[in-house]
Formats: C-alpha cells, structure tokens, sequence
C-alpha cells in the first residue's frame, strides 16, 4: 500500500482519491479549510496553508508519503524539489508542477522552447504593463492571472473601457502571491478542446477521445465526448501534447487544451491533474475514467489502451446563493431521467457559481443529445 499525500482536496481531489482507495492505496487529504470533498473520503486529512513552506514541510514529514500528487496552483511548489531529494515521487514531477502552476512558465516552454503555435501573448505586473500588453496584443484580448483556477480573474477585454475592469478582476481572481497576468491575443477558433494525454513510467504515452466544452465566466458549463474534428488536426493535437508532456517529465494524466482553428490546433493550457472537463468520463465514455488512468499511471500500472465506449457529456450543478451546509432538492427528478447520473461533490459552503455538483449523460445516441439531458438533470438540482 503506498501513501499518497493530496494538496488540494476538492472534487477532483475526491473522486482521484475515491479511485485510489478502491486499488488499495492510502489516501491523506491536505487543504486550507476543514471537510473539503476529498477529506470526506480520504484516510486522513489536515489543514494547512499550503503557500507555507513551514507547514508544507510539517505535513510531509509527518505522514512520509510515497507519492505528492497536487490538485491546485496555491502551494509552495518550489518546495517540490527538496521532496523529490528526499525519494518521494512528485506527480508528474517537481519540474511539472512548477511550471504548470504558473501560466508564464509553461506558455515561455510551449512558444519558445517547444516551438508549438500559441496566440500572441504578454505578462504584465502593473497596470502600466498591462495597457501596454493590451495594445501590443490588440483588441479582442483575453486577460488571464498566472496564478488562478476554475476562470476565477479570466475576462475578454473588447474596447478600451474594459482595461480598468479587466485589471482588477484579474488582481481580485489571483491565487496565492503571485499578482502577475498574462494578456493574449484572442485566436479566431472553430472551436476548444481538452486532450487527455497519459504518460506512462514504462509504457507509451496515450491519448483519450478528445473533449468539447463550452465556457462562462472562464468555468467550464458542459462537456462532450467524444468531439468530431478532422484526423489531421487530431494528430497534431497528439503530437503537440507529447512533445510539451515530454519536456515537463513524469507519469500521470495531464489536461492539454487547444484552440481548434481552420489551419489547425493552438497550444492554450495543461494541467498536470485530472481536468474539470474530464468529469464527462466518470459516465463511462471509456474505459477508464481520467481519475482511475491518474491513479494507474501514478503507480506504474501498466495501460495497454484507452477505448471510446459511448458517447456522453456532463454539465454543471453551480450554486446561486451563499450557504452554509447548502442541503438540495429535485434529488429524485433528477435521478428519473435515463441514462444519466450525477454527482453531488459534498462542499460545506456555497456561494453563487460555485461548483456543487455534476450532472452526467451517456450512450449511443450523439453527444448532443447528451449535452441537453446532462443539462436538464443539472436543472433539477437546486439549493435549499
């Protein structure tokens, strides 16, 4: 049985740790506040802030865990390395997660050291770098954080009034210390996908069926799998991932988003964790869902090959209210509908947007049609 120490507990934290357990691993869930949805499920849980080496340091020691496996940007990452000098397994890796949780590192090794197609883009720290950033990329633009998670601080500006704005949301939706964004120019694509990409300790990297979605507010709504796009672009897409997932190093799933244009696909985002959008395999659209493929790689289970099922989407359950111990009703509506599931992610406050809980559709007929029952089952399900 090998110790897995999770940083971060949310609920891709909770289903990753649902899928560990059921191989047989031990589970120790860390975030910044208590009965977050994995500790729910987890061996063991603490609470830390985990932009405190200090107490990142403390946690390590006392639980000695084979592996780290990070689940959001705010920790002290540099601190990786050190981890790493001492024999415990940092997934993917220490180089990979210290680029990834910073925008301006891994878009510096995909443009620049990997040659992969990007939008133009610059950082800024202040607003007078960001209205220069601004006029260097040309409007539209998008404005993201370095540092953030769920499109918290991601806005479009479109005009030369929306700079102000932009500026301050980005400042209010940046995660840890970091208050640095990075301004793009806005790619005219067709349409976005996120390629699941899984690297093996021995065997070789795979790719799962691509994943569509559609966004507000910089969040996720619904996903699809899998999305049709022509084979062309399908394998570049698979050969950008595996040249950037080569370069972090380390085995695991990693979530590689791309803009999907005419002439082909733009490198936008990697994670290197389970995807929000992914969620749409925990419906059994193939043969491993992206928490049990990260579970399977991270211990060196060999994967032979990831197979398409069915076809299937999932959409949000999002909160509209603040709420303490929120409690939900249309339960019973909501599991009448055929062919579907949800998930409810057990998150002991709401507040409006936030993500409760995932609605989940599949089988033979088109992800469209899954699309539209995965949001109707979303609809029925509201706080009380």
């Amino acid at each position: 049985m090998a110790t897995i120490l999770l940083l971060g507990s949310g609920e891709l934290g909770k289903e990753f740790a649902i899928a560990c357990q059921r191989y047989g691993q031990k589970v120790i869930a860390v975030d910044h506040y208590e009965g977050a949805p994995a500790m729910q499920v987890a061996h063991a849980w603490e609470v830390i802030d985990m932009l405190d080496a200090a107490a990142l340091d403390a946690v390590v020691a006392k639980h000695a865990p084979d592996f780290i496996v990070p689940e959001i940007e705010a920790i002290r990452t540099e601190r990786f390395y050190a981890y790493e000098e001492q024999g415990i397994t940092v997934v993917p890796s220490a180089k990979a997660a210290n680029y990834t949780m910073n925008r301006k590192a891994i878009r510096d090794l995909a443009s620049k050291e990997l040659g992969l197609k990007t939008a133009k883009y610059r950082y800024a720290s202040s607003i007078e770098e960001f209205m220069s950033a601004v006029d260097f990329c040309g409007f539209p633009c998008v404005v993201k954080p370095l540092m953030s998670s769920s499109g918290k601080g991601q806005s479009v500006i479109k005009r030369a009034e929306d700079v102000d704005r932009a500026w301050n949301y980005a400042m209010e939706g940046s995660r840890g210390d970091l208050k640095e964004v990075i301004v793009e120019s806005f790619v005219d694509f067709d349409f976005e996908i996120t390629l699941l990409t899984v690297t093996q300790k021995t065997g070789p990297t795979l790719f799962c069926p691509p994943i569509g979605h559609r966004q507000e507010r910089g969040d996720y709504q619904e996903s699809w799998q899998p999305i049709p796009m022509q084979e062309s672009h399908w394998l570049e897409a698979c050969s950008m991932a595996d040249k950037v997932t080569k370069a972090l190093t380390g085995a695991g799933l990693w979530g590689v988003e791309f803009f999907i244009t005419q002439e082909g696909p733009y490198f936008s985002e990697l994670s290197p964790r389970p995807h929000d959008t992914g969620m749409v395999t925990l419906a059994n659209t193939q043969t491993f869902n992206e928490f049990e493929l990260h579970a399977r790689a991270i211990l060196g289970w060999p994967i032979p090959a990831v197979e398409r099922l069915k076809n299937g989407a999932s959409a949000v359950i999002l909160a509209d209210r603040e709420e303490n111990e929120p409690k939900f009703q249309g339960l019973e509506d909501a599991a009448n509908v055929m062919g579907t599931d949800f998930r409810i992610f057990g998150k002991p406050f709401a507040r409006p947007y936030r993500r409760m809980g995932v609605a989940l559709s599949s089988g033979p007929e088109s992800v469209q049609y899954h699309v539209e029952n995965a949001k109707k089952v979303a609809s029925f399900i509201t706080i009380h």
